[in-house]
């Protein structure tokens, strides 16, 4: 067998007159009379060979037998080849390609497979379905933007082991098989063959094993692990997926913002040739949700919210006064907004009230000032204020809604991003901190984290929490931090809870009693009371990360083998049906409603 010397896109002009020999897939072929092109493709690039030049230095019936053997050849096929490098005929380079400047001139040739039809043309992936790519996924790999994408991630994480390492952090590997603790998702339950009706759940996140690393006394830790969480899907999510998982002892906010931004620059210039500045800019939960509506906003849009419940509460304009007296009224500009016509407004009129607005007012800065059907409920000195607040000049147009403060924030944010296209080579970074460390259930009334349990309370807001009171309780803020790049979440920490009478009283507050507590975070409980140092971290969702870095639409594009949208892989057909016998061992009985099925 013919054995590799170099890879398809190692060869430059550097290696002229060197003897080689490449293995590799066929990516194209060309019968030029008698004079065969093949382009052999392998992860590294391509490489031009060629069978029937008069330089190969063969003898006729060798030449003869080395063509006709490459002319049986088709596209795919799996050959290696034994050669000399050459420089391409003047006239005849390939600018396109790193290894344009030259050719191989084959003397040797082994057929090592065939290829079967294929089911899609690589050179028209854009036309094949997602299902029919996921179910070849290792054709798809073998080209274009997948095998691009999964090299990048592969370099994202060595950069990242390397930064980690050098900065004292420890790799520790955390179980897979724990216990199910209510984190939020759903768990992933796996049942136990050895202790009958128990069941393993696999990891959400490490969050519980990362802390108690730091009781033990590792101060610094991280891995790049894979979590999974049993949750109806969309583009960016997956059951399973890889993330950046990172604990710190003995900091605060400042130090883990200092290490994160290093390494994000860090990133940034080794893979992208892309300098970032620092500090990152930085919001309060409040602050985005009342400028940008979401605590996620992209910074590459200009556009930002202006409250005007003030002036609404004792406008003539009805709708205004009305829903500024039980909530809000707020407004977003939108710069050189003549492009956008009536039947425009119309359709954005209907988007908005699926979002659960009752309607969408606006007025438009005309060259005799604002104008609209509503302006004739406002004074002059009402419509001077509104244009001074948001600064309109002509050719400008408002947008307002009147609503609760949710409503009004989830409308007028899909109105920022439905108007602007930011730029696809900007990226704009921030923090988001400072939220509040519970959410109210509307439908229950209960009390949850709006990270997790075992976040910080802001250190002012600990007697609050000692209150017990549904007021008090609502403006506990905690220490918890998000990174925003480009409008999408690409991670989030917090200050953890080291004190044990802290997380009891948290613990309360989300109506799980002592009994409950030790029932199900016991272990983690127990840890805490030995001495447990002050400690905080951070995850990132590394596919997130990866995808967002790149501008795709979904992490699917930088998944080898990721599932559907329905938690179902193509390739494999799984999840599918086991053997009865596999069951009986588990003490398993399955009863599935045949609607179900």
């Amino acid at each position: 067998m013919l054995k590799r010397t170099v890879t398809c896109g190692e060869l430059r002009a550097k290696d002229k007159d060197r003897e080689v020999v490449l293995s590799g897939w066929v990516a194209s072929w060309r019968d030029h009379g008698g004079v065969i092109f093949i382009d052999l493709r392998d992860i590294s690039g391509l490489t031009q060979i060629v069978f029937g030049r008069e330089k190969s230095g063969l003898d006729k019936g060798k030449e003869e037998e080395l063509i006709k053997q490459a002319q049986k050849l088709r596209n795919e096929f799996v050959i290696a080849v034994k050669g000399v490098v050459s420089a391409r005929p003047e006239g005849t380079e390939n600018k396109k390609i790193d290894t344009g400047d030259i050719e191989v001139i084959v003397t040797e040739m082994e057929l090592l497979n065939k290829c079967r039809e294929l089911p899609f043309d690589f050179k028209k992936m854009d036309e094949v379905g997602e299902e029919t790519r996921l179910k070849y996924r290792y054709l798809e790999m073998r080209v274009g933007k997948l095998k691009d994408n999964l090299v990048f991630k592969h370099k994202l994480f060595q950069v990242t082991r390397n930064y980690f390492s050098g900065k004292g952090f420890y790799e520790i590997e955390t179980p897979f098989l724990t216990r199910a603790t209510p984190e939020g998702a759903r768990d992933y339950l796996v049942p136990s063959r050895v202790n009958p009706g128990k069941f393993y759940a696999l990891p959400q996140s490490p969050q519980l094993f990362k802390q108690m690393l730091m009781v033990g006394g590792f101060m610094r830790y991280f891995q790049i692990v894979k979590c999974f969480r049993d949750e109806d899907l969309r583009q960016d999510r997956q059951p399973e997926f890889t993330q950046l998982d990172l604990e710190m002892s003995f900091i605060d906010e400042a130090d883990i913002k200092a290490v994160l931004e290093e390494y994000v620059c860090s990133v940034f210039d080794k893979l992208m040739g892309v300098k970032v500045s620092r500090p990152f800019p930085s919001l309060s939960y409040d602050q985005a949700m009342l400028r940008y509506g979401t605590d996620k906003p992209d910074l590459r849009i200009p556009a930002e919210i202006t409250d005007i419940s003030d002036l609404a509460l004792s406008c003539g304009f009805k709708v205004f006064s009305d829903a500024a007296g039980k909530g809000v009224v707020r407004g977003l500009k939108i710069s050189d907004a003549d492009r956008i016509s009536l039947s425009v407004i119309n359709e954005v009129t209907k988007e908005v009230q699926q979002l659960g607005a009752k309607g969408l007012a606006w007025i438009r800065h005309k060259e005799e000032g604002l104008t609209s059907q509503i302006t004739k409920f406002f004074k002059p000195e009402e419509l001077e204020e509104l244009s001074r607040r948001f600064k309109t000049i002509k050719g400008d147009l408002l947008f307002f809604v009147a609503d609760s403060a949710d409503t009004v924030s989830k409308c007028l944010s899909f109105l920022r991003t439905r108007f602007y296209e930011p730029r696809k080579d900007k990226y704009a970074l921030l923090w988001v901190e400072d939220y509040p460390l519970f959410e109210k259930d509307a439908e229950t009334g209960r009390w949850s984290p709006m990270h997790h349990p075992f976040t910080s309370p802001a250190p002012g807001d600990i007697e609050a929490l000692r209150s017990g009171k549904d007021e008090d309780i609502a403006r506990v803020k905690s220490r918890a931090y998000d990174m925003v790049l480009n409008g999408s979440e690409i991670g989030g920490g917090s200050i953890r809870n080291h004190s044990l009478e802290v997380q009891d009283l948290v613990f309360r507050i989300l109506g799980i009693d002592e009994k409950e507590s030790r029932e199900k975070f016991g272990f983690l409980l127990k840890a805490l009371s030995y001495g447990a140092p002050p400690h905080g971290g951070f995850a990132f969702g590394m596919d997130r990360l990866v995808a967002q870095l790149l501008n795709l639409e979904s992490i699917r594009e930088v998944i080898p083998f990721p599932k559907t949208q329905k938690a179902y892989s193509p390739i494999t057909d799984a999840p599918s049906a086991v053997d009865r016998k596999q069951l009986d061992e588990l003490f398993i009985k399955v009863d599935v409603p045949e609607d179900l099925t």
